[in-house]
């Protein structure tokens, strides 16, 4: 798609501390487009799900240093208050995690689970069972009685994660952030939901921030691909760009180590980093 003249829906100029160690994120620049999906790739220890928490003011103010700019929307978040943060938490701004048995609660049936993700920033509860059904079925999820009393333990990792962005996209955010989404799944339910998180960005005009450590699945869905290595965005364009014409000697070194993606984007085994 094309980002021209777009004004971006997120920005950011970040830069993150624990305590007195070394910065772990260094004046990271992203921009992320309305309707765009953005790739952000990185190994293990880059900085990634520490972005991804830093994005959402999840970071323990007490304990880490988050400096610069954070423009959601035309505001800086950085500089809003916790109550202010959770009016956009979850409503404009939804996260979806690694481990969807272990996001979700493992004692409530999927049905409470929904209503509670529905009600905490509902201004109306009077359709909640009708955007519960509906969620589900934008998902590809039956939405019968029989699997909403369903508890996790009685669904598939592949069902589970799917009500993990069910859960997510209820409100209908501007920014969808999946923080390694598909790394616990198996190889065609990763394909699976790689194919319902494009299908989301299409119909409702989603963005979405997606973070993982394997370029091949992050080609296959992403307008745009950021490389985060060491705490610093090292390269930044559009999908096809990086992956034919890497610049930066990490992106080249990853770019090589799955060499039969060059020229079939989307296919290729996954990047062991």
């Amino acid at each position: 798609m094309t980002q021209a003249a777009q004004t971006p829906l997120l920005s950011t100029h970040l830069s993150v501390r624990y305590g007195d160690m070394p910065r772990v994120l260094k004046d990271v620049a992203l921009e992320i487009c309305p309707g765009e999906v953005l790739g952000l790739i990185g190994q293990s220890g880059s900085g990634k799900s520490t972005l991804a928490l830093a994005l959402l003011g999840l970071l323990d103010r007490k304990k880490v240093r988050v400096e610069g700019t954070l423009f959601f929307d035309g505001s800086d978040l950085l500089k809003f208050r916790e109550k202010q943060l959770r009016d956009v938490r979850g409503r404009q701004i939804s996260l979806v995690l690694q481990s969807p048995l272990s996001s979700l609660n493992p004692a409530l049936k999927i049905r409470t689970q929904l209503k509670e993700a529905w009600r905490a920033h509902a201004s109306s509860q009077s359709n909640c069972d009708q955007i519960i059904r509906e969620s589900l079925e934008n998902v590809s999820l039956p939405s019968t009685d029989d699997f909403l009393a369903k508890y996790p333990s009685q669904m598939s990792i592949g069902q589970a994660q799917r009500v993990l962005i069910a859960m997510a996209v209820m409100h209908r955010p501007s920014l969808l952030i999946a923080d390694e989404a598909t790394s616990a799944l198996d190889v065609i339910t990763q394909s699976e939901i790689l194919a319902l998180f494009r299908e989301l960005n299409r119909n409702s005009g989603m963005s979405i921030l997606y973070i993982s450590h394997d370029l091949a699945s992050v080609a296959g869905i992403c307008d745009r691909i950021a490389i985060l290595h060491e705490g610093n965005i090292v390269e930044c364009g559009e999908t096809a760009t990086v992956l034919t014409d890497p610049q930066h000697t990490y992106t080249q070194r990853l770019v090589a180590s799955i060499p039969q993606m060059l020229g079939t984007r989307g296919t290729g085994k996954a990047a062991g980093l």
